[in-house]
């Protein structure tokens, strides 16, 4: 499971090839595996959520560690093929969509670790971060991604999903991955980034304020939140009473000031 010629023997035998559709890169080099199971930091028992487990080989390497792994899988072409490969350990496979997953339905604090499809990653992160129910997260993405979870203030990268990030986690980029890595390789490089979640309550109408912000992100701020509805001269004055340039730009509002316009704007919190 850890060498491309024995991926690529267990693909023909069932007839099989990775999936686009399914953002299928399979994760074949094992001191990166070990690297992703040891930053989950589970308990022997304890139990470890999983999205795309594809031919199951950080599945195999998380139970092997000693997790109960909870896959959910939706490409039932894999069925036979992982019957095979996680025969024998204590790993749960839940045929479903993992963006329709009801994952508010987990135990608080659970464990997350999962080589995200490319496809999802951004949607499903964000459903994570809202469910509440996870006190770590290991996510191997896109390198451009894992770059947009931790960005900064003022940066290319920073964004809506860092903001969403930020709000709800504390968020750490760990490593990067070649392309070699993986079967097959993929174009772009990937990182793994753990996510620290904190308990807060969602926030709908902060997050429609910075959504605004960034739907049209060369514009001044003024201008975008114009085009999301909202009323330019309250946020002219709501700028001003935040020390705040009529010409600023929503790359360059902290968490902490988007938090603070939006009780300019919206009033206290609780929405």
């Amino acid at each position: 499971m850890t060498s491309v010629r024995t991926v690529q023997d267990l693909l023909l035998r069932y007839g099989l090839r990775a999936d686009k559709r399914f953002g299928q890169n399979f994760l074949v080099e094992a001191g990166y595996l070990r690297r992703i199971v040891e930053a989950v930091g589970f308990r022997p028992g304890e139990r470890v959520y999983e999205v795309g487990p594809g031919l199951g080989t950080l599945t195999r390497a998380l139970a092997q560690a000693g997790a109960q792994v909870v896959s959910v899988e939706m490409d039932r072409r894999l069925e036979a093929l992982q019957a095979e490969t996680l025969a024998g350990l204590p790993v749960e496979v839940v045929w479903a969509d993992a963006l329709q997953f009801d994952w508010k339905a987990l135990p608080e604090g659970s464990l997350f670790a999962g080589n995200l499809p490319y496809n999802i990653a951004t949607p499903l992160v964000t459903q994570l971060l809202r469910s509440g129910r996870f006190r770590r997260m290991v996510v191997l993405v896109q390198k451009e991604v894992a770059l947009r979870m931790t960005a900064q203030p003022g940066t290319a990268e920073y964004g809506l999903l860092s903001l969403r990030v930020q709000y709800h986690s504390s968020a750490k980029r760990l490593f990067d991955l070649p392309p070699g890595a993986f079967f097959p390789p993929p174009k772009v490089t990937s990182a793994v980034v753990r996510l620290e979640p904190r308990p807060v309550p969602d926030s709908p109408r902060l997050f429609r304020l910075i959504e605004a912000a960034f739907a049209q992100r060369r514009k001044t701020l003024v201008n975008a939140l114009r085009a999301g509805g909202y009323d330019s001269p309250q946020v002219l004055r709501a700028l001003e009473a935040l020390g705040l340039s009529p010409q600023v730009r929503g790359e360059a509002l902290s968490l902490e000031q988007f938090q603070r316009l939006r009780e300019a704007l919206d009033g206290p919190p609780g929405g």
